[in-house]
């Protein structure tokens, strides 16, 4: 053991981040304005509880991006509590949230908001390219539309972002980081160095990578039928393939831009029979999608788009009839849909 004046300092600041394009560009508007030395946090999408991982120790400063306040409750009490200093953005449920001098929170849950457009909020815009590809990157595509609208940009750059965006989200899909093509906090580090999201795509192999990543996992979801499916909505379910956990949220985000009326879940089925599963809302004032995802045990999310981490095997028919019941049965006709007659994770795999 090093001798206490010998032994490496602890770090004095800590950045949390959600390891997908919101949380990404979140950090990177924040980190260009005010840059910091600190220690990354970060995972997978679903690898939400991230303030685990912070030590509570006097004096740190601690910024948090696009996880849920909720979530994360225990330990942002137990930081604030040891004489931290936090700074939390973000957009998810934030019901558990409390005053405390070492808390400043930035938070917003409107449909069309997301964190890296708080953060722009804040910041006057100075950065605004990149809100705009994170916008893209979580679902808001109108709202991004109208910003680089606004900004002037021309309809080629503006579908730059848009891809941009749709990639940074592909890459933080897994249950794991090495289902990952990027390991986010890489990812960020790559993208921290381009001021510009045109000189990212232009300069940066993590980009090459990444498109021709998601390229090869669309076609293997191109000919995917529903196995449920309703006027206003239908479900996916894809089989247990690390192709599967990586596409899963940009398909239902597609889902979800190709037919406005309807919602749409899509499940990734695990090994052990369960399934992770991904939510989008085509109504998300009157039927959000995080009031659906959190009447199970793991759920979670917004209301535009939700998710359930894990879904036991025997909970399948019940999370339908929910679906159906939140999305479509209140105003719409059943339109039959063949059930597969094999369970979702006996399901062939195709690549």
């Amino acid at each position: 053991m090093l001798p206490r004046n010998e032994r490496p300092a602890a770090p004095l600041a800590y950045d949390v981040f959600n390891g997908d394009a919101d949380g990404i560009c979140a950090l990177h508007q924040l980190r260009l304005a005010y840059p910091a030395d600190a220690q990354l946090i970060t995972g997978v999408k679903r690898d939400v509880e991230l303030l685990r991982r912070v030590p509570g120790e006097p004096g740190v400063d601690v910024t948090v991006l696009d996880v849920s306040l909720d979530t994360n409750f225990a330990d942002l009490t137990r930081l604030v509590e040891t004489g931290a200093r936090v700074a939390y953005y973000d957009h998810h449920s934030a019901s558990r949230a409390f005053a405390h001098p070492g808390l400043r929170l930035f938070w917003d849950d409107s449909a069309d908001v997301c964190t890296s457009l708080i953060v722009d909020r804040e910041l006057g815009g100075r950065y605004r390219p990149w809100a705009i590809v994170a916008a893209f990157g979580d679902n808001l595509g109108p709202c991004a539309r109208r910003l680089a609208a606004s900004a002037g940009y021309p309809e080629c750059e503006t579908a730059a972002f848009d891809e941009l965006g749709r990639l940074l989200n592909y890459n933080a899909y897994g249950d794991a980081v090495a289902d990952l093509h990027v390991a986010p906090d890489a990812l960020y580090r790559e993208l921290h160095t381009f001021a510009d999201p045109l000189d990212f795509i232009a300069a940066s192999p993590c980009y090459g990578l990444l498109a021709d990543g998601y390229r090869e996992d669309v076609e293997c979801v191109a000919a995917l039928a529903p196995y449920r499916a309703w006027d206003r909505g239908a479900i996916y379910v894809l089989p247990d393939t690390c192709w599967s956990r990586r596409i899963s949220g940009t398909f239902a985000n597609r889902l979800a831009a190709e037919d406005l009326g309807a919602s749409f879940a899509v499940l990734t089925a695990a090994a052990d029979g369960s399934c992770c599963v991904s939510v989008r809302s085509s109504d998300p004032h009157a039927h959000p999608a995080n009031a659906l995802c959190e009447r199970f045990a793991s759920g979670g999310g917004r209301r535009a788009a939700a998710g359930i981490n894990v879904l036991p095997a025997d909970a399948l028919g019940a999370f339908i009839d929910a679906f159906a019941g939140h999305f479509v049965l209140s105003g719409g006709g059943i339109v039959p849909a063949p059930r597969p007659s094999t369970p979702p994770h006996d399901q062939e795999t195709r690549r």
